[in-house]
């Protein structure tokens, strides 16, 4: 950002998100003087940079939403929003497929053609121009240990969470020792309050409804919920995890062998993260 005159021979600008200051055309200061630090142009510098913090924060949480759903983003989106660093923060190195399936790389920039610049998994730069991108959930991604492997090789670090996301495969075929509709590998895990495992859920970015924690997935073209049990909402007490399950879009228990495979991977990351944080008896296993 430019320095701003803030009055008595100082100039302020942001700097990391914090306001700094300097002599008019001097060396910038170690801290802010007494006499700026209510002065009118800091307090607005600081919104702006509350405002640059929030705008940030909802950059990665849509970007993230695209990845876990899958969906198709317009390659002139991506494109018209680049040169904000906030986007180009949550969408660089994040892997990216065309219109063909073998069209899959890091995308590591925006030409001034409205290209895309991509690093291929044969570690050429290629430049995509598809109506459409997706980024693809890592579930659905074939050879995923090759590609962390490959990520890893490039130095690629990522704003959201994608190839190193924690992911879940549903087993193969009917489990006999398993209810048809839930799951219960995360059951159990105690809190000293059902306020607390409420708080790590929301904490998480997950939803509260009712006595439920619950994530929206969008699969193979379809809406599915999945939803963990957390304990009545007024109950004040010791509670624990519940089994998970999944509903469709009409609210209906989704079979296990019908959960799609992302869903079933966000389900199970979601109900694993709460149980990662119950409470752990001494000498118990953690």
């Amino acid at each position: 950002m430019a320095w701003l005159a803030a009055g008595e021979g100082y100039e302020i600008t942001l700097e990391d998100g914090r306001v700094v200051a300097r002599r008019a055309g001097g060396r910038q200061l170690k801290t802010l003087p007494k006499a700026l630090r209510d002065s009118p142009e800091a307090d607005r510098l600081r919104q702006l940079a509350e405002w640059l913090e929030r705008h940030a924060a909802s950059c990665v949480a849509q970007v993230d939403a695209w990845m876990v759903s899958s969906l198709p983003v317009p390659t002139e989106l991506i494109v018209r929003v680049w040169p904000d660093e906030a986007w180009q923060a949550a969408l660089r190195d994040m892997a990216v497929v065309g219109d063909d399936p073998d069209e899959t790389g890091f995308l590591r920039d925006v030409t001034g053609d409205g290209e895309l610049k991509v690093v291929d998994l044969d570690g050429e730069t290629v430049r995509l121009s598809p109506r459409t991108v997706t980024l693809p959930h890592p579930v659905l991604l074939p050879d995923l240990d090759d590609v962390r492997d490959f990520a890893a090789d490039l130095g690629i670090t990522q704003k959201v969470e994608q190839i190193h996301r924690a992911t879940w495969t549903r087993p193969d075929g009917p489990d006999a020792g398993r209810p048809e509709t839930e799951v219960r590998d995360y059951a159990g895990g105690k809190f000293a309050s059902r306020f607390g495992l409420a708080a790590r859920a929301t904490s998480l970015g997950y939803r509260v409804s009712g006595g439920y924690a619950t994530c929206k997935v969008r699969d193979g073209g379809s809406s599915t919920e999945a939803s963990v049990w957390i304990g009545e909402p007024y109950w004040d007490g010791e509670s624990e995890t519940g089994a998970l399950s999944w509903h469709d879009e009409d609210g209906r228990a989704v079979r296990l062998t019908e959960v799609g495979p992302v869903a079933w991977s966000e389900g199970m990351r979601m109900a694993a993260a709460l149980y990662a944080g119950r409470t752990i008896e001494k000498g118990g296993e953690a």
